[in-house]
């Protein structure tokens, strides 16, 4: 599962006979991560043809992986992507015919990049220089470093996290958002003519325009969430949202005629009015639209629809039990389109990620590329389903479940992890919880959608803790699960949800997470943001200074409630974070309750292949532990099982004097 192939958003080449995609591996030998770029014709006559490495993927801050994005030249011969190789951020080509070679030089990482309509001249910007990076790195540490409200306390802060590629000295930027130490160094603009080579400095003037903006129409239509706007035509599709903070946001699909238009042309039809539509891009060449639907009571399995904007005629495409844009984890991904078909990555809970074609006139898909067809059969003999279910409020959940592997008569135990579960699932947010390992080794795995976003930190919280124990009472009732073995875990909210659901509830038989929660040491180390931290702290959580509001930081915090927590926790922390943990971490790893781990390098996402495998492999140990009392034989293991049997007794002996045993 750490080494399954993962694909970037497909482009179609500009005359709709290619499509261009990157995929990416992980190398738990290498600890590093295998990218390569792929061309293929789009009517699948041919196998992908290999065009060119791709380089170490980049990542943002949190750790998730950047969209690969490539261009395509005008005539459709060749594509331009940027990709870190050789320690440095260039823009390469590639063709059709698999050559490849890098465009941009000099002394400095390219950080955008843009190609003229005519395809003969690319402009590019840069910052510093790469030495002049490692210099200013270099005299911070020479001097020592300054803290100030850009310092992201809680982490080394000489060259500690990944940044462009790199372990890079880190500031803050927007909240918690980690930049590297240059990042205010203004970008400089290069055009380079790509018949001669020859390379230029432009003047601001000259920069490409930045893309239309959901702020660009803010006096001509409110509330726009999403946009795409038709080159040809000018025509702009958008969708509108309100009350995403509530259970039903109101999501609108509209046509903007021209960007300075006031009239616009709303969908009326049935298949867009009142569902939760996710993207919107235009059919080239047409005036149909493509949208798709990403329902919550489906599990976010997604319909695609084409909606006429001259005629008003909307009509189906293809429905899937999963996702048609399944390579964003965080979200649904993107189809590459052509005026006759889409080419869309594809996954559900037990099918990981391959490209399809999907024909727009009769929805009939053809896979593509598949390379991890072998994982794919695996993970087809495990039963899963999606569950539907309605906690103690009658608020409708839905999750998906995979079935453990029964050896007898008794019901196996379940683990839970909250938040989101859409496409292929993996290991839950985060992916740390090898969901199908644990089916097939006994433990049932549900992964709980979490339906909408409270403004309420109580609600939110609530809702979690409440789905949990309708699943519980649910799955127990029909003889599915054994109720009093109940394992959950998470990461971020996840997390929040889990150490929650420890204090307010005893549904819960053994835990694990992967990040901090709302403590008073998370208020200490973001108190140095300043305004706007404090200014989330009471959006979102509705908390003050711990002195201020103490009856909620003593609803929330695990730090006040550490005699509310009777389950044995493990905790999985990236380096970044763990410091803001240690107010209750400590306290329940002193007392026999915790067992704590620390990744270095690693970002609120772990991504290191050998430390995704170590996770996985310590996660699966712990709940089989805990929940089936089995111990791995492996010797290089027999640590491991001697602490936590210690804490078992531990935690036995306190139940005991709290019972008032002798």
């Amino acid at each position: 599962m750490v080494e399954v192939a993962d694909f970037s958003s497909p482009l179609v080449s500009p005359d709709g006979t290619h499509v261009a995609f990157r995929v990416s591996r992980a190398s738990i030998d290498r600890n590093t991560y295998d990218s390569t770029w792929y061309i293929q014709l789009m009517d699948g006559s041919l196998p992908p043809q290999r065009v060119s490495d791709g380089g170490v993927p980049l990542r943002d801050s949190a750790g998730v992986a950047l969209p690969a994005t490539a261009i395509w030249s005008p005539d459709g011969h060749a594509i331009y992507y940027r990709a870190r190789m050789d320690g440095r951020i260039d823009v390469w080509r590639a063709s059709v015919v698999g050559a490849a070679e890098r465009v941009t030089g000099g002394d400095a990482d390219v950080r955008d990049f843009a190609l003229s309509d005519d395809g003969k001249t690319l402009k590019y910007s840069i910052g510093p220089t790469r030495e002049e990076v490692v210099a200013a790195e270099q005299a911070e540490y020479d001097r020592g470093i300054r803290v100030d409200r850009s310092t992201p306390l809680g982490q080394p802060l000489f060259r500690s996290g990944y940044t462009g590629g790199r372990l890079a000295t880190q500031r803050l930027g927007l909240m918690f958002n980690r930049v590297d130490l240059t990042t205010d160094v203004p970008d400089r603009w290069k055009a380079i003519d790509l018949a001669r080579g020859e390379v230029r400095d432009i003047s601001p003037s000259e920069k490409p325009p930045a893309p239309l903006a959901a702020s660009d129409l803010d006096k001509q239509v409110p509330h726009v969430w999403k946009m795409a706007r038709d080159r040809n035509s000018g025509r702009i599709v958008l969708l509108t949202r309100t009350g995403a903070r509530t259970d039903r946001p109101r999501i609108e699909l509209a046509m903007l005629p021209g960007r300075d238009a006031r009239t616009l042309v709303k969908c009326v039809a049935e298949a867009c009015t009142g569902k939760r539509i996710s993207g919107v891009q235009w059919r080239p060449g047409t005036d149909e639209v493509i949208f798709t639907v990403t329902p919550y009571d489906q599990g976010f399995a997604q319909s695609i629809y084409c909606w006429n904007v001259a005629t008003g005629e909307v009509y189906p495409v293809a429905t899937s039990s999963g996702m048609f844009g399944g390579e964003d984890r965080w979200g649904p991904g993107t189809c590459g389109v052509s005026p006759v078909a889409l080419a869309c990555v594809t996954a559900n809970a037990n099918r990981p990620p391959r490209l399809e074609r999907v024909d727009l006139q009769t929805g009939a898909r053809k896979v593509l590329f598949d390379p991890n067809r072998d994982l794919a059969q695996d993970l087809a003999r495990i039963p899963t389903q999606l569950l539907r279910w309605k906690d103690a409020k009658g608020r409708t959940f839905t999750g998906q479940l995979y079935s453990a592997r029964r050896t007898g008569s008794t019901p196996p135990p379940l683990f839970v992890t909250y938040y989101l579960c859409a496409g292929f699932v993996r290991g839950g947010t985060g992916d740390e919880w090898p969901l199908a390992t644990m089916a097939e080794q006994g433990i049932s795995t549900l992964c709980i959608n979490q339906p909408s976003v409270s403004p309420s930190a109580d609600e939110r919280y609530g809702m979690g803790q409440l789905a949990v124990e309708g699943a519980v009472e649910r799955l127990a009732s029909e003889g599915m699960i054994d109720r009093t073995r109940v394992g959950m875990g998470g990461l971020s909210f996840g997390s929040e949800v889990t150490m929650w659901t420890l204090i307010h509830s005893h549904v819960v038989t053994a835990a694990s997470v992967s990040s901090p929660t709302i403590s008073s040491m998370y208020y200490l180390l973001g108190s140095n943001i300043g305004e706007p931290f404090l200014s989330l702290l009471r959006k979102n959580w509705q908390l003050g200074a711990p002195d201020e509001t103490k009856a909620h930081w003593q609803k929330i915090s695990p730090t006040l409630n550490l005699g509310k927590i009777h389950a044995p926790i493990l905790l999985q922390f990236p380096e970044q974070e763990y410091l803001f943990a240690l107010g209750y971490a400590v306290p329940l790893m002193l007392s026999n309750r915790a067992d704590v781990y620390v990744f270095p390098n690693e970002p609120h996402n772990k991504f290191q292949p050998r430390h995704k495998l170590a996770v996985y492999t310590r996660n699966l140990d712990w709940f089989r532990f805990w929940l089936q009392g089995y111990e791995d034989p492996d010797p290089s293991k027999a640590s491991q099982y001697a602490h936590w049997r210690s804490m078992q007794s531990s935690m036995r002996h306190e139940h005991m004097v709290q019972r008032g045993a002798p």
